[in-house]
């Protein structure tokens, strides 16, 4: 075990155990959230992520730390993102087929201070995600320095969570929702697929039918051209997915998978064994399919697998059980543990972030597919 950092910057805890590799990811901010990983060619790992006062407000900026090969500690991160007057967030990490990282992010308008000074028609919608627009910055020397940022998408109320993926003919997907200015506390969110035939240079649309309030989609490619897309639910209720068997061009109505949802960030990746891996709060609000809930439970972060395509999942194994609480008196005394993102190395390895202990920072954890496989 070893601490690195100095008088100051917070430290970063790592242990380095025979199955198991934990870090808390150094940070200058009160607030650490969303965050998302990718591995470079060379073997470094980056890792981005939002950090501020509080989700929402103007000083959340996008910021990125790196581990390098072979070593078992995280840099200092850096800001790189730029507006003062917008809530960036939502943070993901593309790695170009020309060897670009593209940073993709989103930017909204931050929720007024309550002053008083508004009329109750004047206050905004619950958040103000529905003014956000999705941004780029590139990097062209490994993650090392950003270019100027771009618009990609912009839409009033895009939003995005999960990475760009390649297909195996070529085609790009990128999982997208919309927000909208209503009552709904986002319930109304629909999501959509941003399907790209050019490597990036333009974009078409396609809406996932009957999407409403099942956000967040993280995209499988388990066949040439078949597709499995996983969501989050605003209602709360459990995870969902849809399949698409023509590279995304038409997708199923999203249906409900076995595995609880609790209206908070997931992550899905297809592993080298042909199993998809999920990482995810293994709690929910109930059976109820109106969204939107938001319970304040987020914890226990849980990792699974699925031999067949998401349908069921023999395997699961509690990966952070935050300070132990159980119990339906008790669990509410753990602090949130919440947003995982996963991949899997060139060697097998499983990489996992998150947001750790009210999101005081981030944490790093790495495992090997038969730590969850032994299910002790």
């Amino acid at each position: 075990m070893c601490w690195s950092g100095n008088d100051n910057e917070k430290l970063s805890f790592v242990y380095a155990g025979p199955d198991r590799q934990e870090a808390y990811l150094p940070t200058v901010c009160a607030s650490n959230h969303a965050a998302n990983l990718l591995e470079l060619p060379n073997g470094d790992l980056l890792c981005c992520w939002f950090a501020g006062s509080k989700e929402g407000n103007c000083d959340i900026s996008i910021y990125v730390s790196r581990k390098s090969s072979g070593s078992t500690l995280w840099e200092l991160p850096e800001k790189v993102s730029d507006d003062e007057r917008r809530s960036e967030q939502n943070p993901s990490l593309f790695l170009h087929p020309d060897g670009e990282i593209w940073l993709v992010y989103t930017a909204q308008l931050p929720k007024p201070v309550d002053t008083g000074a508004f009329s109750i028609a004047e206050i905004p919608k619950f958040n103000m995600q529905y003014t956000a627009g999705i941004r780029r910055k590139i990097s062209r020397d490994g993650g090392k320095t950003w270019g100027r940022t771009e618009l990609l998408f912009s839409e009033p109320g895009s939003f995005c969570r999960q990475s760009i993926q390649v297909l195996s003919r070529g085609r790009w997907v990128f999982g997208n929702w919309r927000c909208f200015c209503d009552d709904s506390r986002n319930g109304s969110d629909i999501s959509l697929v941003r399907i790209s035939d050019d490597r990036g240079n333009t974009w078409k649309s396609v809406e996932i039918p009957n999407s409403r309030g099942k956000v967040h989609a993280t995209i499988l490619e388990t066949e040439p051209d078949r597709l499995v897309a996983f969501f989050r639910s605003r209602a709360a209720d459990y995870i969902y997915c849809s399949h698409s068997l023509d590279g995304g061009e038409t997708w199923e109505e999203p249906r409900r998978t076995v595995l609880p949802n609790n209206n908070a960030g997931i992550s899905a990746c297809l592993l080298k064994s042909g199993r998809i891996l999920m990482a995810y709060n293994d709690c929910s609000a109930g059976e109820s399919t109106e969204p939107a809930v938001w319970p304040a439970r987020r914890c226990p972060i849980t990792v699974a697998l699925s031999e067949d395509g998401g349908n069921t999942w023999p395997y699961r194994r509690i990966l952070e059980p935050g300070e132990g609480y159980t119990g339906e008196k008790n669990d509410c005394c753990n602090r949130r543990y919440e947003y995982p993102a996963v991949l899997q190395g060139k060697d097998g390895k499983i990489h996992i972030v998150y947001s750790y202990g009210d999101r005081v920072c981030i944490k790093y954890v790495c495992i090997g597919e038969e730590w969850i496989l032994e299910r002790v």
